[in-house]
């Protein structure tokens, strides 16, 4: 080896080890953010583990543990990038943890990948040793937990859920919303960064406090204020319900295990909150209450009767003396092995609201509710109010607007501002549609003219609603359900005269009043040509858009018509057979459309004097019976919307 050969080698042999060095110290930088992550994710403070594990992450970015427990962290902030983490770091190192398919199935479930779900669950299921009871339970209850969710989201509600907005929501937690009688004054509790003291208890998050806020609009609020001093103490505290005309309020505080408060004011500052008694308040975990309407029943969620600490729901009258008494199971099927927590009831007592972590939840709390049944004196079995005002994450504390029009709601659910937000549950309501029908070439009305609204429910259920135009108006009402596309057809003597998509707006309120008026080339029954113009249709070969020769011949004729005639516009409606999916042929049937179309226009046609329309397969010209008469179907025709006689 020569002189130059040996200090090639002694610098390549410098590099070779300081990059030892530096790749060794990057491993152990990385091992300790990765400890340092473990410290808290073990003690469940999942904000607090997150930073470590993504900086671990910036240097080793195929890091397994640490993006397996950072999707962990991640479930109750973003659930998709937790979704990404956690398979990524299965398909990474399968055994990246012995939990691993239970969290892919747990992450698949807040996803709404249902079926994943329950594939997951039960792979975890076949993993689990014969005394892993825990296991078992756990895996259990994500595989009914998944398949009530499939049932749930398969029949989903005509429910419209609204966030309340970033000027109450935060991307800490919001829960617990109490509204005033005049549905201005909101009560909440948050555990943002604006809490008295800004001090973070074990769990990472900052200590509950109770914040107002009042309505500036429909959906506007003023910058919410937290009520410290005397509301807010060092612990958790949290709102609960206004009573006695707005004058007293239900609180929480963190007193020995948790205990449920009364607060009082008198046209100004809220008082110092006194303690409700033994019969209410134990050594136990007391979370939620509710006072009836009447002031003489106190329902609440405590862990004090419960052999296994979770919550259940009692109630309690009110004594001569003002106190409240011996505290009793509400028993009709309500209270399971799991939580039951937020009781609600309606002013007149007769249909109650709660959250469990039992009964057929999707997932975490779900809301539930029940009505008492005044001929048989009996309460209903408790049912989940369904999806959207569900999920399969936590849903809890439903609370009725004033008017019982629609109702607040917390929630874990995607495409929040950050953890659990405060919305509104509104029930999509019917609207009517009233309008006329006239005709193209004259705008008189038409009667005797049948429309057809034909839609679907949330849940795919068909919907359908008519009316005939009368005879000394033209005009027509019906009454649908809102906030959905309809596919209307207007008909006369047994001839479809036109079919026109109509997408109803949103109604919250059932005297919501839409008007849409229809317009038809009446004289047109033939679907070929109106007046003096009868353009031909053109054909297509199977699953084809490509111009014929003959259609070319067809569309110059077209072209020399319309150039003759400056005032004519033409509707360009494009057709199929019916061998493919209803979704596809409508896309085929409107690019044949575009091909007429196209060619027009590159002949000197303008825009403004076209419009194009695909059927798809809904409007066939012969049945879809035989090679000839699908051919028939396969075409594009020209109909006169407007022209120089009209």
């Amino acid at each position: 080896m020569n002189h130059l050969d040996k200090r090639l080698f002694r610098n390549s042999f410098l590099i070779f080890t300081l990059c030892l060095v530096a790749s060794s110290a990057m491993a152990q930088s990385t091992r300790k953010l990765i400890r340092n992550g473990d410290k808290f994710f073990n003690q469940a403070n999942f904000r607090a583990a997150l930073p470590y594990y993504e900086r671990a992450l910036e240097r080793d970015p195929e890091n397994a543990k640490a993006m397996y427990r950072a999707g962990i962290s991640l479930i109750a902030f973003d659930k998709e990038k937790a979704s990404d983490y956690i398979y990524k770091a299965y398909r990474a190192k399968p055994k990246v943890g012995d939990d691993v398919l239970y969290w892919l199935g747990r992450v698949d479930l807040v996803n709404y990948e249902f079926d994943n779900a329950i594939k997951n669950a039960q792979a975890y299921q076949a993993t689990l040793g014969k005394r892993d009871d825990d296991g078992k339970e756990q895996a259990a209850l994500l595989l009914q937990h998944a398949r009530n969710a499939k049932k749930e989201v398969a029949n989903a509600k005509d429910v419209f859920v609204k966030n309340l907005g970033p000027t109450v929501n935060t991307p800490y937690s919001e829960h617990s919303p109490v509204i005033s009688s005049d549905d201005n004054y909101l009560l909440f509790t948050s555990r943002s960064a604006s809490v008295t003291g800004g001090k973070e208890a074990a769990d990472g998050e900052y200590y509950e406090d109770i914040f107002e806020t009042r309505r500036l609009g429909q959906d506007q609020w003023e910058t919410p204020k937290s009520l410290s001093g005397r509301l807010n103490g060092t612990g958790h505290d949290a709102s609960i319900q206004l009573v006695d005309n707005d004058t007293k309020l239900l609180m929480y505080r963190q007193d020995e295990g948790g205990d449920i408060f009364m607060t009082s004011r008198d046209g100004g500052d809220w008082g110092q909150p006194q303690k409700l008694g033994r019969n209410i308040n134990s050594k136990g975990f007391e979370s939620d209450a509710f006072i009836s309407r009447d002031g003489s029943t106190l329902y609440f969620s405590t862990s004090q009767f419960s052999q296994n600490g979770d919550l259940d729901i009692y109630y309690s009258k009110r004594q001569p003396n003002g106190e409240w008494g011996e505290a009793k199971n509400f028993g009709n099927g309500v209270n399971t092995p799991y939580d039951e927590d937020s009781p609600y009831f309606t002013p007149d007592g007769l249909t109650m609201y709660f959250s469990s972590r039992g009964h057929s939840t999707m997932g975490g709390y779900d809301v539930f509710t029940m009505t008492f049944d005044t001929v048989a004196r009996r309460w209903s079995r408790p049912t989940n109010m369904g999806y959207p005002v569900n999920t399969p994450d936590d849903d809890t504390y439903y609370r009725l607007s004033p008017d019982g029009s629609y109702a607040y709601l917390s929630s874990y659910r995607m495409g929040g501002y950050g953890e659990k937000d405060i919305y509104t549950i509104n029930y999509i309501r019917n609207a009517a549609v009233r309008g006329h029908v006239y005709s193209l070439r004259d705008s008189t009305i038409i009667p005797g003219v049948e429309l057809v609204f034909s839609g679907k429910t949330a849940s795919n259920t068909p919907l359908e609603y008519r009316d005939v135009t009368k005879p000394d108006s033209g005009n027509y009402q019906v009454s649908v359900l809102s906030s959905r596309p309809y596919q209307v057809t207007l008909t006369k003597d047994g001839k479809t005269l036109a079919t026109e998509q109509y997408e109803v707006p949103m109604s919250l309120s059932d005297t919501t009043v839409f008007e849409k008026d229809f317009y038809i080339a009446f004289e047109d029954t033939t679907g070929v040509g109106t007046g003096a113009y009868a353009f031909k249709r053109i054909y297509y070969d199977t699953d084809k858009y490509t111009l014929r020769p003959e259609s070319i011949a067809e569309l110059d004729n077209i072209v020399r018509v319309m150039k003759a005639n400056p005032a004519l516009r033409i509707s360009i409606d494009g057709h199929t057979d019916a061998r493919a999916s209803d979704e596809y042929n409508v896309t085929l049937g409107e690019n044949r459309a575009m091909a007429a179309y196209n060619y027009l226009l590159q002949q000197g046609i303008p825009s403004n004097r076209l419009i194009t329309v695909s059927y798809g397969e809904r409007r066939p010209a012969a049945p879809n019976d035989t090679p000839e008469n699908m051919q028939l179907n396969r075409r594009t025709e020209f109909n006169v919307i407007r022209s120089a006689e009209q």
